[in-house]
């Protein structure tokens, strides 16, 4: 069955259908990864999108449910240049043209995938619409225009909640296939004071759309992972008593979610209320981010509580601190991204999924850019000098090249250690 693809400038791109039939409107992007097409398509941050596959052959492996990063997939439809047919893997449960009917994805193939990512560069992400049809005379792309131009994705965090903890999490321990025991030599030395009875350190993590491995990279440190809704208030979450709380990745224009900013920024007043800046060890912030001890009020000892955010946490994180966020022209997706440490100068291959970014002329002095983007600049890492906090745009539990990022889940249970074992 032939399949149009039709962008809101008017373009019309001609192929054939692939997953389900019908027609669907969403914001046309593009991904640039090589790898990860499963990924992608269970990440709850495409919710509201087209996704554009650039690597020009996709489903070589197939499906592989294990690999889902929540329960479902969120894309609006699935561009793609060849889809194959026959992949070939042995852990494989069937074809990628199976997940995507399945699911209900609206896909197209066969187009110059090449030539659209050259136009959304051009012109910036745009709205589209994918449609199937068996009569070509019943198209009318101009009559739809009206309608495409018109699709707005409002709401996408509290849409995509509920999505990947639930039914997936039973599958965590075969998804990992034993990589659970690949803990750090650093993280096997948590002191016993900063377990919780005996064990590991409690971490309450936000879901904004959070993708699975964000808890498999905690619980392979073996930590204690509560997850809670995007609009769980701060005082609930100091009630929880954590050790640490992740900020998750998660869709749409982070300026939205006032609430949940202004939730972040009690936490984050409860820092600063909590901690006294001790930057006086000569130990670098990229490692230990802030060294702290309690401060005492009114006779009552409280304990600080390090924050770490990812994408969209990285975003609402940098809102609720005072800076400003921005639409990118067409973002960054893919597998393959270049980043910078400010402190080493060592560049890292990233996972990126975002077309929002936090302005780097925005920042206050206590804010800190520890990673940017080498392609263009903008603000991959922020690191809090005044509280124990710190986020990254890209996504350290992606895996996005041989010198991976996780390393920073490391940094982030240092952190819980340090601010531990400064306790007064």
């Amino acid at each position: 069955m032939k399949a149009f693809l039709i962008l809101a400038d008017g373009t019309v791109f001609e192929g054939k259908s692939i997953g389900a039939t019908g027609s669907t409107i969403g914001e046309t992007v593009f991904t640039t990864g090589m790898t990860g097409y499963l990924e992608t398509l269970t990440d709850p941050s495409y919710y509201g999108q087209i996704v554009t596959q650039t690597f020009p052959l996709i489903g070589n492996y197939g499906d592989i449910p294990v690999d889902y990063e929540s329960k479902k997939s969120w894309v609006r439809g699935y561009i793609v240049r060849e889809l194959c047919e026959q992949p070939s893997n042995f852990r494989c449960s069937g074809p990628l043209n199976d997940f995507l009917k399945a699911q209900g994805i609206i896909g197209i193939c066969g187009i110059d995938t090449r030539a659209l990512t050259k136009r959304l560069r051009e012109a910036g992400v745009m709205n589209g619409m994918i449609v199937s049809v068996k009569n070509t005379e019943k198209l009318h792309p101009q009559e739809l225009l009206a309608k495409i131009k018109d699709y707005k994705i409002e709401g996408a965090v509290e849409r995509v909640q509920n999505n990947s903890f639930d039914n997936c999490h039973a599958e965590l321990n075969s998804a990992s296939n034993g990589h659970a025991e690949l803990v750090s030599a650093s993280i096997n030395k948590i002191p016993k004071q900063v377990r919780n009875d005996g064990y590991f350190p409690h971490i309450v993590l936000f879901d904004f759309g959070a993708k699975l491995n964000i808890q498999r990279e905690l619980e392979k440190r073996r930590c204690n992972v509560t997850v809670v809704p995007y609009n769980t208030t701060a005082e609930e979450v100091l009630k929880m008593q954590p050790d640490g709380i992740m900020l998750s990745n998660g869709p749409g224009d982070p300026a939205e979610n006032v609430g949940v900013i202004e939730e972040i920024k009690k936490l984050c007043e409860w820092n600063k209320k909590c901690v006294i800046p001790r930057l006086d060890r000569g130990i670098s912030t990229s490692q230990t981010v802030l060294d702290c001890r309690v401060k005492p009020d009114n006779d009552t000892k409280y304990k600080s509580i390090p924050i770490f955010g990812i994408c969209l946490g990285h975003q609402m994180l940098a809102l609720a601190r005072g800076c400003k966020t921005g639409k990118l022209k067409y973002g960054h997706r893919g597998g393959n991204h270049p980043c910078k440490d400010t402190e080493t100068g060592r560049v890292y291959i990233t996972s990126q999924n975002h077309g929002y970014t936090v302005e780097n002329t925005s920042l206050p002095p206590y804010a800190k850019i520890s990673f940017f983007n080498v392609n263009d600049g903008t603000v991959e890492g922020i690191t809090y000098t005044d509280i124990p906090a710190f986020s990254v745009q890209f996504h350290p539990e992606a895996c996005g090249g041989p010198h991976d990022t996780n390393f920073l889940f490391d940094r982030f249970l240092k952190m819980i250690i340090d601010s531990e074992t400064c306790s007064e």
